[in-house]
């Protein structure tokens, strides 16, 4: 990888106003630098504000939470793809663990949502991950598989446009968070399945995300097969994030 991923999570918060706040507070001082992007993906009501501020600034893209795959109807509640992009964003989160385990999202839905994404030109960062209970009866890499083969049939081009996020659902929000070591196995593991599909080695991004903070956040960029993290509470606080995000510059 020639670049690292900082990916900032705001789940449900920071709403148009907060969101402008953020930024202005979190871009004041923030130097931009070469080999790392900073990817935000907040609420869907303050995707275009988001992207508006931050559209003239290199290395900073906005994304969606979430998307449905048709692309229009009566579906109440919900996001189509063009809408998101049209609002700005240019990647979307997919498979999120809160929207699997907390929306009951199956892995055809998944697969159908990186599709729609994927035909809109845009980028999905598929996020996969085991449970505490999976973890603890060795089935870690057997979930990871059958997560990624939502991605079966599609072509190298195709996959190669992906990014991954890895997220051991038992580590989110938890405090608790795989050990560099733990991570980058499964990372490595990741990077394999990819490359056994024609991928070339280290195209796709494989990021780690689960209770990642600036006191930890060092230690788990030093894994080489960590690529970038997604950050959900600790990137909710400007001051949080700038740190995060200069990881590696000192």
């Amino acid at each position: 990888m020639t670049k690292t991923i900082f990916a900032a999570n705001w789940k449900m918060n920071h709403g148009p106003p907060d969101a402008g706040s953020f930024l202005d507070r979190f871009l004041d001082g923030y130097q931009q630098e070469s080999g790392r992007e900073l990817w935000f993906f907040p609420p869907a009501v303050s995707i275009q504000s988001v992207a508006q501020r931050v559209a003239r600034l290199p290395g900073i893209l906005v994304g969606a939470q979430n998307v449905y795959w048709e692309p229009k109807g009566a579906f109440t509640g919900e996001l189509s793809v063009s809408m998101a992009k049209d609002a700005g964003a240019r990647a979307v989160l997919v498979g999120h663990s809160e929207r699997r385990h907390v929306f009951g999202e199956t892995d055809d839905e998944t697969g159908r949502k990186v599709r729609a994404v994927l035909d809109s030109a845009m980028t999905p960062l598929l996020c996969v991950g085991e449970t505490l209970s999976e973890r603890d009866n060795g089935k870690t890499l057997a979930v990871i598989h059958r997560q990624l083969a939502v991605l079966d049939g599609l072509d190298g081009e195709s996959l190669a446009r992906i990014v991954i996020a890895y997220e051991p659902v038992w580590a989110i929000g938890t405090g608790k968070n795989a050990t560099p070591a733990d991570a980058g196995t499964v990372h490595a593991a990741i990077h394999s399945w990819f490359e056994k599909r024609g991928v070339v080695g280290g195209t796709v991004p494989v990021l780690y995300g689960g209770s990642v903070k600036p006191e930890n956040a060092q230690e788990l960029l030093s894994e080489d097969e960590i690529d970038g993290v997604l950050v959900g509470g600790a990137s909710l606080e400007p001051k949080s994030w700038q740190a995060i995000c200069a990881v590696g510059l000192d």
